[in-house]
Formats: structure tokens, C-alpha cells, sequence
């Protein structure tokens, strides 16, 4: 027999009654039923109940065994009574009768409980990682994770993609995020950069000639942490040659469909998978007031600038912000009619709650509009706001005033808010049991950024402008469009690509057009640029987030449920108390001083 288990914890059935088996794994509970000892073994497989026997010479010392100690039992495999069977389960069936148990491992009294779950909070769970791994939900999860990452791989090398490693420690450049940096103990005073992604390295192999390219990337990115955000990430990253931005589509739409098809239903309840037609940038800001629109929520956004901008509208609340180039705004709740005043009034307060004085609206009910903004806009307005957003009885229009950028912003936090609100079962609540995919498209190359009062890049620098050089040279930056693309599912950015840009002299001028001189561009990016001139073919690619794929499939609202070890919102692993001082000796290996701000100087 083997040394610690014939079977696991999740294999024994009725069929295999009678036998004698070994089993090891961990006390997931022990029940004391009037001298009868049951207990719940656990391994990743399952769950298998045991039973220490009255009389059982071993009584005396199994009591006295805490949970989540680690044993090995020898036993008879029996059926249970019909009364006592487990539908629940799959061994529900059987049970062990223990004739030997070997206590392997002692645990110590459990800081938080692992078989069920006790509200412990997020920084015990990660101070104590590897117990919080231990839950059913966290198995189940990170079981998903490797699941969904082998059959990415399956599908790449299935379409002909082959799989590369590339560097960790590489040169730090300007791609939108800070830099994770790495002090060169051989070289004072320079430093390596750990990649916000691949993307040199990738555009390099094409230039290589290696034509399909794929990889689960790490990623880093010194970035404020949030729910769906973290410091470290993977990506399931691809790039190929001589292609278009519809074959770029063509290939991972499969890949990305087939994937959520064969998970979908992780959560207990199955999903339909859905593809959308592309929505350009543009029109999503519009519509939706986002780049990652949650297309299960039926509201759209409309402009109703021109019906407050008349001469007999009079709400000088809008026309001042008009008159400085402002908009407005509008999202129609088709019959909220029968709505109390507190749906309402707590759209109200939300707005409030996000900066803004209000949420004012308009309710039409027998022709007439009603509420706080109605006495300001007369007949004749009201039957335009009609026609331009499909307005009918019982309807209401909520209304967001502001320069475009922010109104846009703000309306689509409102579109989400006001969904949110409308009771369960109303006709335009959120859609339910499906995953919604759509490509965004025509992302703009450049954007203006307002704490620089400069023009920078709006998205990935290597973008190919869909004019080439005739619009760098001829176009106002803000209004030329780049061959970039975002994959959106459910309300998250998932994938980020583009065509790039493989020619250098329109590389040159983009980035000049951002700011960036030569010297700057062959400082940063001289590697690639230098490769561009032996001949580079036409390429393009995007990467997945495989972390918010993972999140999605397992219905979670936070990253952290679906890594093994991660950090807390912080970006400080408690587990491993990282980060952490390093020794006078290691900084002067590495030439460094510590400039430490006063507080922490103070702290010390």
C-alpha cells in the first residue's frame, strides 16, 4: 500500500465498498456525536467523511486533534444508511471507518475559519495566505485560473502561434503607466525596468520573421491598486504579421468565445457568449460615456445640447456652461412613472455623493413634463427633448451638464447608476446570464492632456495613424485616428491592441507630434527603431488580461480572489512582508542613497 493514500479525498463511491483504503489530507471538522468522532478529510479533490468508532482505542487522541491538521488514515470504505446519505457530496454515499490515523502534521488554533467562511477580513486572509487557499471557493477559483490559461495555450498553438519568453529586466519607456525599476548593481547609477508588457520584444520577432507570436506575459505597472487592477498582472499576449486589424479580430474572436463557451458556466448558472458589431470611440463616449460600455445595461446617452441652448429655454444653470463650450447630456428611464419619489431622490443624493449639485430630470406623464427642471423648459422644448430621445409617457430624462470630456464621464456613471436603481424585473434592467463582447474601434491617436497642456499619446505610441503620414502632417493631432482597438466584456477593458506603426520616418513624426525629439525616440525605443530600417512587415496584435478573464468567469469583484498570492490594496504582501528595508551593505552594492521622505524619516 501506498506510504500515505490509495485514493483521494474526492474519489471513493458506493462501488467501492468494502475496501480497504488510505487516505491523507487535511481535518476540514471534527463532530463529536456522543462518543462517535466524525471527521470531514479534505485534500484539493474533496471531501471524504470518516468515523472513529466508539470504544476505538484511537478516541483519546484524535479528540484532541485541531483542525486543519494535516493526518493519514487507514480504514474500511462503508455505505451509509439511507437516512445518513450526503446528496451533496459526490461521497456522500460512503464513509470510512478508521481502524489507524497518523497525525503527520499539528496545527496550530486557526486565526480565521477555513471550512466555512466567517467574514474574515482582507487583511487576515492575505496575512495567511496559504489557509485562505485552503477554502472550497479559493481552490475552485485558482483551479479555474490554470483551466482557463492551459486552454488559451491550446488554442494559440492550435492556430499556428508559437509561444516565447522575453525579457524581465529591460530598458524603462514612456507607456503610459510608471515603471517598476531595478537598480544595476554592475553598472552605478543606471537601472532596468521590469515590462508594462512585451511590446518592443513581440514587434522585434516579427521583425525576426517568426510571424505568430504568443505568450502568458507577466506585466508591472506602478499604478494606484484597485478592484480590478493590480501592480502585477498576465496577459495572454499575441502578435502577427501581414495582417489587418479585421484579422487580428478574426482569429481571437474564436479563441476568446471558445474559452467563455466552455466556462461559462463556473459560476452554477450557465452564460449565453454574444458578440456585438464594433462601436467606434467616438460613438461609445457618446452612448455610453465609456470606452468599456457594459452592453447589458439598455440605456443609451443622448445629446440634448441644442434643446437647451434655445432662445425660450431658460435655465441659465445650462446655458452658462453651454455658452463656454459645455454640453448636455440626457438619459431616457423608460417607465418610471410608477417609481416612488425616493428612486428619485436617491439618484439625487448618488450625484450629490459624486461631486455634482444634482441630477435633474424631467418626468412625462399625460403629455406634460413634471419635476425640478420641467417649469424651465417649455412646450416646445419638451416635444424636441421628445423626438430626440424617444421620450413617451411615463417616461423620465435625466440631464448631465459639463465640458464634453467630464459630461461624457459623469453621464455614463449615471447610466450605470440609474439601471442599478430600477427595481428587478423592470423592462430595462441589466441583462442577466450572458457575457457581452464588442470591439471598440477608431480609438484617437492623440489626446490633450490637461495637467501638461501638451498633446501626448491618447493610447499605444506604436499605433499605425489610419492616414499614415498625410494626417501627421496635415490634420490637427486631436482629430486623426489610430488603428487601436479595445475588446470590452461586461463593463471591463479585457484586450488592448493595434496595428503598428512599422515605418520609421512616420514614427518620427508621431512622436514628434507628442513631444518627443529624435534624440528622445532613439534614447527610448532605438532598438526597434533601428530594426524598422532592415525591413519590418506590416504587424499587429493586442493582449487579453488573463486576470480579468478569470474574474468575469468566476463572478468576482476583485482580482485578489483569483490570484494564488497577491498583495493588498497597498501593493504590501503581509504574508511575506514585502516590501521591505534592505541593508546599509546591499545599498552600497547597488550606489544608492536613501533621500526618505520626513514622515517616513520621523517613523523610523
Amino acid at each position: 500500500m501506498h506510504a500515505y493514500r490509495t485514493h483521494t479525498c474526492g474519489e471513493l463511491r458506493k462501488n467501492h465498498e468494502g475496501q480497504d483504503v488510505r487516505l491523507s489530507g487535511w481535518i476540514s471538522r471534527i463532530r463529536d456525536h456522543g462518543g462517535v468522532l466524525f471527521i470531514d478529510l479534505r485534500d484539493r479533490y474533496g471531501v471524504t467523511q470518516c468515523v472513529v468508532e466508539e470504544n476505538s482505542p484511537l478516541l483519546a487522541s484524535v479528540e484532541k486533534w485541531r483542525n486543519e491538521s494535516v493526518i493519514t488514515i487507514d480504514g474500511k470504505v462503508m455505505a451509509r444508511t439511507a437516512e445518513t446519505v450526503n446528496a451533496k457530496m459526490p461521497t456522500g454515499e460512503i464513509e470510512i471507518t478508521i481502524g489507524k490515523a497518523t497525525l503527520q502534521s499539528a496545527a496550530d488554533v486557526i486565526p480565521f475559519q477555513v471550512a466555512e467562511d466567517d467574514g474574515a477580513g482582507e487583511d487576515i486572509r492575505l496575512r495567511y495566505r496559504y489557509l485562505d487557499l485552503r477554502r472550497e471557493k479559493m481552490q475552485k477559483n485558482i483551479t479555474l485560473r490554470n483551466g482557463v490559461i492551459r486552454t488559451l495555450r491550446e488554442s494559440m498553438y492550435a492556430q499556428g502561434f508559437q509561444e516565447f519568453q522575453t525579457p524581465i529586466l529591460t530598458a524603462s519607456s514612456p507607456e503610459g503607466a510608471r515603471d517598476y525599476l531595478v537598480p544595476s548593481r554592475l553598472h552605478p547609477g543606471k537601472f532596468y525596468a521590469l515590462p508594462q508588457a512585451p511590446q518592443q520584444f513581440k514587434q522585434l520577432l516579427m521583425v525576426s520573421g517568426f510571424d505568430r507570436y504568443f505568450q502568458i506575459a507577466p506585466c508591472f505597472r506602478d499604478e494606484d491598486g484597485r478592484a480590478d487592477r493590480l501592480a502585477e498582472f498576465y496577459q495572454l499576449d499575441m502578435e502577427m504579421s501581414f495582417v489587418t486589424q479585421e484579422d487580428i479580430f478574426a482569429t481571437m474572436e474564436p479563441v476568446i468565445r471558445s474559452l467563455f463557451e466552455k466556462f461559462n458556466d463556473f459560476t452554477g448558472q450557465s452564460h449565453k457568449v454574444e458578440w456585438l458589431p464594433h462601436l467606434r470611440y467616438d460613438d461609445a463616449m457618446l452612448k455610453y460615456g465609456s470606452d468599456k460600455p457594459d452592453l447589458r445595461n439598455p440605456l443609451e446617452i443622448c445629446d440634448v445640447t441644442e434643446v437647451f441652448a434655445r432662445d425660450d429655454v431658460e435655465f441659465k444653470a445650462f446655458k452658462g456652461t453651454i455658452e463656454k463650450g459645455g454640453v448636455v447630456r440626457a438619459i431616457r428611464a423608460p417607465k418610471v412613472a410608477d417609481q416612488p419619489r425616493s428612486f428619485f431622490d436617491k439618484l439625487n443624493a448618488w450625484a450629490q455623493g459624486e461631486g455634482a449639485p444634482g441630477l435633474g430630470y424631467i418626468l412625462f406623464e399625460a403629455g406634460e413634463g413634471k419635476g425640478p427642471i420641467a417649469k424651465f423648459v417649455p412646450e416646445a422644448a419638451q416635444g424636441k427633448l421628445k423626438e430626440i430621445a424617444g421620450l413617451e409617457d411615463g417616461d423620465a430624462i435625466f440631464f448631465i451638464c459639463n465640458r464634453e470630456a467630464q459630461a461624457a464621464k459623469f453621464a455614463g456613471a449615471a447610466r450605470d447608476a440609474i439601471c442599478n436603481a430600477l427595481p428587478e424585473g423592470h423592462s430595462v434592467s441589466r441583462e442577466k446570464g450572458v457575457f457581452k463582447f464588442c470591439w471598440i474601434v477608431d480609438f484617437p491617436m492623440y489626446e490633450f492632456d490637461e495637467k501638461a497642456q501638451k498633446i501626448d499619446f491618447s493610447h499605444n505610441p506604436f499605433s499605425m495613424p489610419q492616414g499614415g503620414m498625410d494626417d501627421l502632417e496635415n490634420k490637427d493631432p486631436q482629430e486623426i485616428y489610430a488603428y487601436q482597438y479595445d475588446c470590452v466584456c461586461n463593463g471591463f477593458e479585457l484586450c488592448s491592441g493595434a496595428i503598428r506603426n512599422h515605418k520609421p520616418e512616420i514614427m518620427e513624426k508621431a512622436f514628434a507630434l507628442a513631444g518627443y525629439s529624435k534624440d528622445v525616440l532613439e534614447a527610448k525605443f532605438g532598438g526597434m527603431l533601428s530594426a524598422f530600417n532592415f525591413g519590418a512587415p506590416p504587424h499587429g496584435g493586442c493582449a487579453f488580461g488573463i486576470d480579468r478573464m478569470v474574474m468575469l468567469l468566476a463572478d468576482e469583484p476583485n482580482l485578489r480572489e483569483v490570484y494564488a498570492f497577491v498583495m493588498n490594496g497597498q501593493y504590501e504582501d503581509q504574508m511575506m512582508s514585502a516590501p521591505s528595508d534592505i541593508s546599509e551593505e546591499q545599498l552600497r552594492d547597488l550606489h544608492i542613497r536613501l533621500n526618505l521622505p520626513k514622515a517616513k524619516v520621523e517613523a523610523a
